[in-house]
């Protein structure tokens, strides 16, 4: 092939990319998630999936597809085409957490993957059913101590981040629990607040209502500042454990060897929608605080996490259930 082939040849390319872009979406969108409907990351994907159907004009369908820690859902997508008909909104559990946790997974997560953008975090509350003697973090950590039987508590699955929340306690503590896992959190607080299980973590905007209603009670916020939404739980930095602190994320990815063009146009409008002040108000007053930076700098920030959760888990031995 002749310089000029190429040449030609590298337009051509070019050219198709900057269609593809402008065409799409030319079809439904589907956006999986791999939990239960109800959850934090539920939740959000449907606000994002309401607000892209209006802007695009096309329909946006949030796909809940749980099990095996996000990686049935994290499989489909990265089997999909790279087209951004089929995204993945997803906690760190699927692609940080569960491959470290079960030890492989059916995907490698910097490789089947396109990083579109880091949405935003929420923290995490531990609640606890009114009748459970502690009434303060430093009184559960006691009573915990001298337990001869370990404390339950409750998350919305094996490798979540209320699960990790729970494992990172126990380890960085000096404590035992035991976890009892569910398929999703609204089951998990349905056993919590009927005193099934006496402990859950919980991601912010699925527990405040519960602890507000005085269905539970707030023992702790696992991130390093209080929330506006719970401004009377106190951190567990705050009852001296100043190195423990977790909170969950929210990223937007897809199929690996989506078109750049593609992965900008849908960074620019999903930013662009979660910064119109009514929608921007939903989130925040549920407890996220939004980040929405560059597909380049998620891709950074998801290297540098799996490799933290990677030694974490190999560190406190932690092991799928």
């Amino acid at each position: 092939m002749n310089v000029k082939n190429i040449v030609v040849g590298a337009a051509l390319a070019v050219f198709a990319i900057s269609a593809s872009a402008q065409s799409f979406p030319s079809k439904p969108i589907r956006i999986l998630v791999g939990f239960g409907a109800g959850g934090s990351t539920d939740i959000v994907a449907r606000v994002l999936a309401q607000s892209l159907t209006a802007d695009w004009k096309q329909n946006v369908l949030v796909e809940n597809r749980p099990g095996a820690s996000g990686m049935i859902a994290a499989e489909l997508v990265s089997k999909s085409p790279a087209d951004g008909h089929t995204l993945m909104l997803t906690p760190q559990t699927s692609l940080a957490v569960a491959p470290a946790l079960y030890g492989k997974a059916p995907y490698d997560t910097m490789r089947d993957f396109t990083p579109i953008t880091l949405t935003g975090y929420t923290p995490l509350l531990m609640v606890v059913h009114p009748s459970f003697p502690p009434k303060t973090f430093k009184e559960f950590i006691a009573l915990a101590k001298k337990s001869k039987e370990p404390i339950t508590f409750g998350s919305g699955g094996v490798g979540s981040s209320p699960h990790m929340a729970g494992e990172l306690m126990a380890s960085q503590l000096g404590i035992k629990i035991t976890h009892v896992p569910y398929k999703g959190e609204n089951p998990a607080l349905a056993d919590t607040v009927g005193g099934q299980i006496p402990i859950m973590f919980g991601n912010l905007p699925v527990a405040v209502p519960f602890v507000n209603t005085g269905k539970l009670r707030g023992l702790a916020n696992t991130w390093s500042t209080r929330s506006p939404l719970a401004p009377d739980v106190p951190t567990v930095a705050e009852s001296g454990f100043k190195d423990y602190a977790i909170a969950t994320w929210f990223g937007l990815l897809g199929p690996a060897n989506m078109p750049p063009e593609l992965v900008a146009r849908i960074q620019r409008d999903t930013a662009r929608l979660f910064n119109v002040s009514a929608t921007k108000e939903k989130l925040t007053g549920m407890g996220v605080d939004l980040v929405l930076n560059s597909p380049e700098q998620f891709r950074d920030y998801l290297k540098s996490e799996v490799a933290r959760y990677s030694k974490v888990i190999k560190d406190a031995g932690i092991k799928a259930q």
